[in-house]
């Protein structure tokens, strides 16, 4: 697992991590801009791994493209581009900002036009590229039900402060994250499926957490797109991610910076006398935990209080703004981390 081994990469203790800058539970929601989509036809297992690029019809006059169910083609892209390490954030067989900026990264990596639009070159690209099964069964275990899981997570930072961990709140959420999904498809997969009973089989999107080929040299942030990108010492590009970056009030760096080190598992500390924005008159440490403000792991950087980390919240990811830090799903979070150590350039445009 990822999270065993980001300790190696620097790690900072919970203590000297001050994460005052970012992950304000507080955001304001950044409209979305749909892709173009036919009428998806019954989402099933058979219906996803059988998928095949369809022409989309044009869209309404009113602008409107967003499908009202998941799309079985858009969910087996979605997969394979999360497995090629193109990252469409979650997974949730819509489409939207998300996936046509992984696509368009994917199209500049291959030479093909960089339109961000799931063609018949791009499906056929990914498909060649990986002609695996995207779904696979799961058998959910004893070791899953532990949690432990806190039912509602708390909005106020002090009703947060006061847990011993800021857990998840279901073993429903835990498998979605676990596999990269929206809790809506994993149901819409699993029709009458109790995820809280050991022993049952679900069925789920298959992006086992793979380690990046090698280190990351050089950490591209695209402030207008919302994203990051991953290099290499030789300038290839490694990975790329959907994010959440600041905000007109509170707008992320500019220029150079680097990578001072990384936590794994952080607490958050909210301090009102380092912070523009206002979370109350009291200090207060959140205890770590996936649905923690910065979530999982934060990679810290050469600005005092600013980092890239991760989020309790995956579906908001390249939707919301951020307090200033860089905000990824946990899991983009921890594959980042696994291969970043001090020193590595951080590039902010």
């Amino acid at each position: 697992m990822l999270k065993s081994r980001l300790a190696a990469s620097a790690a900072l203790p919970f203590a000297l991590v001050a994460l005052t800058a970012c992950g304000s539970p507080a955001e304001t929601p950044k409209p979305e801009q749909p892709s173009a989509v036919s009428t998806p036809p019954a989402l099933t297992r058979e219906a996803i791994e059988a998928a095949v690029f369809e022409v989309a019809p044009p869209p309404a006059a009113n602008g409107a493209t967003t499908p009202a169910a998941p799309d079985p083609a858009i969910a087996r892209a979605q997969v394979l581009l999360d497995r090629a390490n193109f990252s469409p954030g979650v997974i949730d067989g819509l489409g939207g900002d998300n996936t046509r900026q992984a696509i368009a990264a994917f199209e500049k990596a291959a030479g093909l036009p960089e339109d961000g639009v799931l063609d018949a070159e791009v499906f056929r690209r990914l498909t060649a590229g990986d002609n695996g099964k995207v779904l696979a069964d799961y058998v959910i275990t004893a070791v899953d039900l532990t949690g432990p899981f806190i039912g509602q997570v708390p909005s106020d930072l002090q009703a947060m402060s006061k847990l011993a961990t800021v857990g998840y709140a279901t073993p429903l959420e835990a498998f979605a994250e676990k596999f990269h999904m929206t809790e809506g498809l994993l149901r819409v997969l699993n029709p009458g499926v109790d995820f809280g009973k050991a022993g049952q089989t679900i069925v789920v999107a298959a992006v086992a957490q793979t380690d990046l080929a090698v280190d990351v040299a050089r950490i591209v942030v695209d402030k207008t797109e919302r994203s990051v990108r991953a290099y290499d010492a030789d300038d290839k590009l490694l990975a790329f991610y959907p994010a959440t970056i600041g905000s007109s009030a509170r707008p992320a760096p500019s220029g150079d910076l680097s990578v001072v080190g990384v936590a794994p598992e952080p607490n958050y500390t909210y301090d009102p006398d380092r912070v523009s924005y206002d979370r109350g008159d009291r200090k207060v440490i959140v205890p770590p935990g996936p649905n923690n403000p910065v979530g999982s792991v934060w990679i810290d950087l050469s600005r005092d209080t600013y980092g890239i980390h991760g989020t309790p919240d995956p579906s908001k990811v390249g939707k919301t703004f951020s307090s200033g830090c860089v905000r990824l799903t946990n899991w983009d979070a921890e594959q980042l981390a696994s291969r970043v150590k001090p020193g590595v350039r951080v590039v902010f445009r």
